[in-house]
Formats: C-alpha cells, structure tokens, sequence
C-alpha cells in the first residue's frame, strides 16, 4: 500500500516526541498530525481519518479507551502505555498491539511494520479494536477467548476449542484443532486466566484441556502419563498426578 497515514496521540511531550521522532524516521509512514488530549484525538481522527492511530491509553479527562468509545472513523490501532508485565499480558491474549513506554526504537518499528502488512492485507477480518481493548482495560475474569496472528491475519480462537499449551523458549505453543500458534505470554499468564475447573497445569511446560484427555495411564510409582485424544503424551509431575488420581476417583 501507500504510506501509512499515521496519527500519534500522547499526552506527554517526551514521549510524543519520541514516537515523532520514530516515525519520521521510517520513509512509508506520514505523520499527519499529534494530539496531546483525548478529545483533540477523537476530532483529529474523524477529520484526518489517519490509517493507524498511535494511542496512549492513560490521558487525563479521557482514556484511550474514551476515544476508541467516541470516534465514527475506524482506523488500526497501536496503544501505548506503561501497564506492567502481567497487564501486558492481557494485550497479547487480545492479538493488540501496544508499544510499552519507555519506547525502543526497533520494537516501534517492527509495530508499524505489522500495522502496515495488515492493512494491505485484501482480506483482513481483524475483530473490533474496541470491543477487545474494552476486555483488557475493563475485566481480568477467565478467558473466553483468545487472539492469534497467522501472518496477516488475526484469528479468534475459542478457549474450550484449546487442547493444550506448552512452553516454548519465551513463548508458549497454542494447539487446537491440529494447528499450532505462537503467542509472546508464559504459562503462568495463562494459568491466571484459565478456567481451573477445565485446565490442568499437569508440568511445568504443559497445561492440558481435561475435556482433550483420553487416558489417563499409569507411567512409574508416582507419575502418571497423560494421552490426549491427538495422541500427544504428556507425564505430569510428582504433585499433578497426585491431583489428576484424586480426580479420578
């Protein structure tokens, strides 16, 4: 596509002029204007119509959410903010992207980078900004749901449609429905936010869906191997099989 039309809304002006510094640096992306409030956000959006929105989600008198809630023009969203590790947590289960304060340089452009492939994308379906912005700045109740990126696209994936998920490095591997996707969280993210009467952390690496579990076999004198109904085979620790026996009785 054409360069991407770019408005950055920040209400502090060392930050506002470290993304316009940013920007300016990458030679597809115009900045066609700032705004240091919300309100001046939401009418400099519905007049400039920007492609992608730089957004600060805490502003004095009106959040970013405020202004997701009031603009009429739709455009792709980068937040940025401040939250700590685990409320950034609830970003990536949502498929947003954010930028965390203070800014990186590499880690601001490989956003826009993304900003960009999604919006030349022709059949881009991403769910509504706001709609999942809302579930993050206003709830941390169990999961319903979650969001992954399949190149271009982001996919929803209902979590009773989740069979397992394993650590991987600084990741952890979603597995559903013969597919598996990577998402930039922890086990213990999930584990906060899982259903417990649904989701067992049976190791360290591996929380399984019970509804998946097709066995149950005994593996030594106190472990016991976990099959699941893909065939994948799992031996839970010392202390979760002492759980999944009580379970079966």
């Amino acid at each position: 596509m054409t360069d991407v039309r770019t408005l950055i809304v920040e209400d502090e002006p060392l930050a506002r002029a470290k993304l316009r510094e940013i920007v300016d640096g990458v030679p597809w992306v115009e900045c066609v204007g700032e705004a240091d409030n919300g309100p001046r956000a939401v009418a400099m959006i519905d007049t400039l119509m920007p492609d992608l929105v730089l957004l600060d989600i805490e502003m004095p008198g009106c959040t970013g959410l405020a202004v997701l809630e009031r603009i009429a023009h739709e455009p792709a969203v980068i937040f940025t903010t401040a939250y700590d590790r685990y409320a950034v947590s609830a970003f990536e289960l949502e498929a947003l992207d954010y930028l965390l304060k203070p800014f990186g340089s590499a880690r601001c452009v490989r956003a826009l980078d993304r900003a960009r492939r999604v919006l030349g994308a022709s059949n881009r379906e991403a769910p509504p900004v706001l709609e999942r912005a809302r579930r993050v700045l206003d709830g941390s109740g169990p999961l319903s749901r979650i969001f992954v990126r399949d190149r271009d696209r982001i996919l929803p994936i209902a979590v009773a449609e989740i069979e397992r998920l394993e650590a991987d490095d600084d990741y952890v591997a979603v597995y559903t429905k013969g597919r598996r996707f990577l998402v930039y969280l922890t086990l213990n993210d999930f584990e906060r936010r899982l259903d417990p009467q649904r989701f067992l952390r049976v190791h360290r690496a591996h929380i399984v869906n019970l509804d998946a579990v097709k066995q149950l076999v005994p593996f030594d004198g106190s472990r016991m191997q976990v099959e699941l109904r893909d065939g994948t085979k799992i031996i839970a620790s010392r202390a979760r099989s002492r759980d999944l026996r009580q379970m079966a009785m």
